[in-house]
């Protein structure tokens, strides 16, 4: 787990090392454990590394492989690195180092654009070939490692982490109407390769980019979750598929364990997390140290879920680490949590996910993490109305948008605002695909992958990667989602949403924890913004830069701090914290 960064210029002109010292030294708190810059001509390639696997120097980035002319920078993990390893060395590959990357650069030579087919992990890599000239880009199936592009003619920039590209200079910051529509609509979600700004691209996920010496480049989109029931499968009970998904999960679990480091598990107290750590028990591990986090209370409103998190480590043994967040500390650490955002984000627990990964970075370096498991197997609840819907676009929009396009026309100032509704398009897009058999199919393929990309997944890696922590997410492993995929919706809505997960569940761990009210982690002190948080929101949204730049409209800002408790969105958040975000975000980063 790392940060990589680099500039290529398609017309043969020097890569600017100065650029590309500035995205590394940026990137620096994702890679605390060493540096690495190759420059060569026209290609530059940064890196900065958080030893996890292969804790030698000879596993430095960037990685350059003489004999077979590449130079590799690579962040993320490719967890079945072992069994290909074997299997090159047995086609007369010789490795100088023991860890993963290397193995990517002898996968590339050994099966070309196919190699990514074979990686089971969480990976974004830029590879260069010194003899064809050739650069190669790839993203993993669900994004879980981040890319961020800046192309201006014939130079391309590109790094982990957008902030990273700003530093580099150069970037036309102007705000992008496509991406913001997104972030107002569609619940911060901004899909690639849209961002907030124009000048900056995301990567796709499950993407392979192959450009040539010259500049012209081709995708090719490597993997797509199949939503279809599949005859063979017709006679399977709800057992059978329970115990198909525990068996996978297992296998998902085990996987994740690879490193020459301790590998802990943050534990919500939910059925996902908590699930994690009865397979990890039942694998055999020893000593697994956990780690929870909760929030003062607020509005009457309950900030932590301890009583189940301390169940699951009772229960288990394990040794358990509990974070109790005041608000004082809770207003202290948001100016850094919105600086570790690639983007602007506004789920609560962003916060909640920076001062635990703080905590947790001082005892271990990788953690597991249940992110996912909603989003597979149906864990929300726009999922069952998605059942019986005659409209499923409507349905869908109505659960989860935060506001129509009409109603944002009215709150965005009108030169910022996009003509037509592209959020609803997207979603449109999406559900007419081929490929799902069902309106609730068609849900949760656009939540795997396009919403789970940029909330949940870029949301752990920005928190975690803030202190040098890598967090790995079984749930979305692609075998394991595969099969979730070819489940029949009804056995995946029952129990209130995950039904065979949750069954599965019962088979290892505590029922208390399975028959309950669903959680999320909860900050009510920014849900319910009152004293010292109205302050700080008003003071963002009214500054001098705030009123230069007019986003908003300030008839509606003033609605907002009037009574910023009548406005929740569907999907219960804050209008007034998602508009202040988006302001304190631009305004950190010099937007």
């Amino acid at each position: 787990m790392c940060g990589l960064s680099g500039e290529i210029n398609f017309d043969g002109r020097p890569a600017d090392a100065g650029a590309v010292q500035r995205m590394t030294d940026a990137l620096s708190p994702r890679g605390p454990d060493g540096s690495g810059i190759v420059m060569r001509g026209p290609v530059g390639l940064g890196h900065r590394r958080l030893k996890i696997i292969d804790l030698s120097e000879k596993a430095q980035q960037p990685m350059v492989d003489a004999d077979l002319g590449v130079t590799l920078a690579f962040n993320g993990c490719i967890y079945n690195y072992p069994e290909l390893r074997e299997e090159l060395i047995g086609m007369g590959f010789r490795f100088f180092s023991h860890g993963d990357t290397e193995v990517i650069i002898k996968a590339w030579k050994a099966w070309g654009e196919a190699c990514v087919d074979r990686f089971k992990g969480m990976f974004a890599f830029v590879m260069h070939e010194r003899d064809t000239g050739r650069t190669v880009i790839a993203r993993d199936r669900f994004g879980i490692k981040p890319l961020y592009l800046a192309e201006q003619g014939k130079r391309l920039r590109f790094a982990s982490t957008l902030p990273a590209l700003l530093a580099a200079g150069d970037v036309d910051r102007t705000i992008d109407p496509v991406g913001l529509h997104h972030y107002m609509t569609f619940h911060a979600v901004v899909p690639p390769p849209h961002t907030l700004l124009k000048g900056v691209k995301k990567f796709p996920p499950a993407t392979l980019r192959v450009i040539e010496a010259d500049g012209t480049a081709r995708d090719r989109l490597y993997w797509q979750p199949d939503m279809t029931r599949h005859a063979e499968d017709a006679s399977l009970s709800a057992e059978d598929w329970r115990d198909r998904v525990l068996n996978s999960l297992r296998a998902a679990v085990k996987r994740r364990m690879v490193a020459d480091v301790p590998v802990g598990v943050l534990l919500s107290g939910g059925v996902d997390s908590s699930l994690i750590v009865g397979l990890l028990a039942e694998l055999g591990q020893t000593d697994l140290m956990t780690f929870s986090v909760g929030f003062e209370a607020a509005n009457g409103e309950q900030g932590d879920e301890f009583v189940y998190s301390d169940l699951i480590a009772k229960h288990y043994g394990t040794k358990h680490h509990q974070i109790f967040v005041p608000h004082a500390r809770l207003m202290e650490a948001l100016p850094g949590t919105i600086g570790a955002m690639s983007e602007p984000m506004v789920s609560y627990d962003n916060v909640g996910f920076y001062l635990l990964s703080q905590e947790v970075s001082k005892h271990i370096k990788v953690v597991q993490s249940g992110q996912g498991a909603d989003e597979v197997f149906a864990g929300y609840h726009w999922y069952p109305p998605m059942l019986e819907t005659n409209d499923p676009v409507e349905t869908y929009a109505r659960a989860f948008f935060d506001r129509s396009h009409v109603t944002l026309k009215t709150q965005l100032n009108g030169a910022y605002m996009a003509d037509t509704d592209v959020s609803r398009a997207l979603v449109e897009a999406h559900f007419a695909q081929g490929r799902a058999d069902t309106p609730v199919d068609q849900a949760l393929r656009l939540d795997s992958q396009v919403m789970l990309v940029d909330d949940p997944v870029k949301r752990v890696d920005n928190m975690t990667m803030a202190w040098g922590l890598e967090a790995r997410v079984p749930f979305l492993d692609h075998e394991l989602v595969e099969l979730a995929g070819r489940i029949p919706p009804e056995h995946k809505l029952a129990q209130g949403g995950k039904g065979v997960l949750k069954e599965a569940a019962r088979l290892l761990i505590p029922s208390e924890v399975i028959d309950r009210k669903k959680g999320y982690f909860p900050v009510p002190a920014l849900k319910y913004i009152q004293g010292p948080y109205l302050d700080m929101v008003r003071e963002a949204l009214t500054n001098q830069a705030a009123r230069d730049r007019g986003l908003f409209d300030p008839e509606y800002l003033d609605t907002l701090f009037a009574d910023p408790t009548a406005h929740i969105t569907p999907l219960r958040g804050s209008e007034l914290w998602q508009v202040a975000v988006l302001e304190m975000w631009m305004q950190q980063h010099g937007v």
